[in-house]
């Protein structure tokens, strides 16, 4: 066994200590979920949990656990950590292959860390790569696959507008010349905007109704601003770029980690999953759904859930109390990051409402999300709790995990397609 792999289990070990030791003298609390959650009171760790499953992938037929009245298959398996996926107009689709950008290990904790996520399959030598899939006979399973675009950074966020291919790099947005029908692009790219990589890796892109801008998503390099706040300049925030003029600016600020992003066609409202801080505890805070508001201020690093103030953050408190309180809590640590709107009837019995990708927690005693979920809503607004779409991605008894769900979007036949990144499959649910 390497040094790694003897390093990963001693700190299994240690973790799995802390953890009941965090879970002596009381009651496993309650997810903090919805509109109105109930959100425990803040207990700093120092030493943040750590608790990862084990990757092992689908096996022998084995699949995810599709709710009662769908079906899930595999659209495409054999890929290397797919990550997001986009659908182009003439019903291909890409799903973006990359893994986590490395960072200088500078302590003992930083190493547990990486320890941890190798043991996840979360880290390792990134494909940078955007394969495209092609299903010729309409069954529902891509029987064509390309090399669509290679040699990219660590690609995430995709968008198809106006004959222009756009990338969401982990250091920059980048347009490349398309063809209709083209299963690669092999043109230079052009880049229109650079981000700070690292830290929180994904650049995830959203076009605007109209087309004339993107929207995208820059999580923070750190925690809580551990580095200070000039490291986090430009970052834990929504960018929207102008495509007439290429200008860009600050659309919305203080999200620790925005994914996911999609339009609520009632409102026209943009909204999005964000992942919250870690280390004070298993659901404190909860991640999150929220609409976004234009120069909206959402809290990080100095509070959460509104006016909530994290203690160990240097304060302002004219930020504190311009923070924006969160539509809809999605439990602590749930790490949501796929995001996609469902109309009413896409699946049978659903409702309208967003679906999410759960790519399931690192950092709490007791494993969460690992599941794809659905939140209905009633004009404009989240409207009950959330249901099941898929689940199963987690054993029972919380040591393996054999898949771990990222993006969602909807499929050109209008089923819900799901990119597993540990799996290294892209799921297809449609009524059984």
């Amino acid at each position: 066994m390497s040094f790694s792999g003897i390093f990963g289990r001693i700190v299994a070990m240690i973790g799995a200590a802390m953890i009941l030791m965090r879970r002596f003298g009381k009651n496993n609390e309650p997810q903090a979920i919805g509109g109105a959650p109930v959100i425990p009171e803040a207990r700093p760790q120092g030493i943040p949990t750590l608790k990862m499953p084990t990757a092992k992938g689908w096996k022998d037929g084995h699949t995810p656990i599709a709710a009662p009245d769908l079906r899930v298959n595999t659209f495409a398996a054999g890929l290397k950590h797919p990550r997001w996926i986009y659908v182009l107009p003439n019903g291909d689709v890409l799903t973006s292959e990359a893994l986590g950008v490395s960072t200088p290990i500078r302590s003992a904790f930083d190493y547990a860390i990486f320890a941890t996520m190798k043991r996840a399959a979360a880290v390792g030598v990134s494909p940078n790569r955007i394969t495209l899939l092609r299903d010729t006979d309409g069954d529902g399973v891509a029987e064509a696959r390309h090399t669509f675009l290679d040699k990219q950074n660590h690609p995430f966020g995709m968008a198809m507008l106006d004959g222009t291919f756009y990338v969401g790099n982990t250091d920059a947005l980048v347009a490349f010349p398309y063809e209709d029908g083209a299963t690669s692009i092999d043109a230079a790219g052009r880049k229109l905007a650079d981000f700070k990589p690292a830290g929180h890796w994904t650049r995830s892109l959203l076009p605007s109704p109209d087309g004339s801008k993107l929207y995208v998503g820059v999580g923070s390099e750190t925690n809580i601003a551990d580095k200070g706040m000039e490291a986090e300049e430009g970052r834990a925030a929504i960018h929207e770029i102008n495509l007439d003029t290429g200008e860009s600016r600050i659309f919305a600020s203080g999200l620790r980690n925005a994914v996911g992003m999609a339009w609520e066609p009632t409102t026209g409202a943009l909204w999005t999953v964000v992942n919250e801080r870690d280390g004070l505890g298993d659901e404190v805070p909860p991640d999150y759904l929220t609409s976004v508001v234009d120069g909206g201020f959402y809290g990080w690093p100095y509070c959460y859930w509104g006016q909530t103030v994290d203690d160990r953050v240097p304060q302002d408190s004219a930020m504190v109390a311009r923070a924006i309180r969160p539509d809809y809590a999605l439990g602590g640590h749930t790490a949501s990051l796929g995001l996609c709107w469902l109309p009413a009837g896409t699946l049978p019995g659903f409702p309208d409402g967003m679906a999410i990708g759960q790519h399931g927690s690192w950092n709490r005693s007791t494993l969460a999300g690992y599941k794809v979920i659905f939140v209905p809503f009633e004009n404009g607004k989240p409207s009950g709790p959330p249901r099941d779409i898929l689940s199963g991605f987690l054993s029972p008894d919380e040591k393996h995990a054999y898949g771990r769900p990222v993006g969602v979007t909807l499929g050109p036949d209008g089923s819900l397609l799901v990119a597993d990144d540990v799996g290294d499959v892209i799921w297809r649910v449609a009524g059984a």
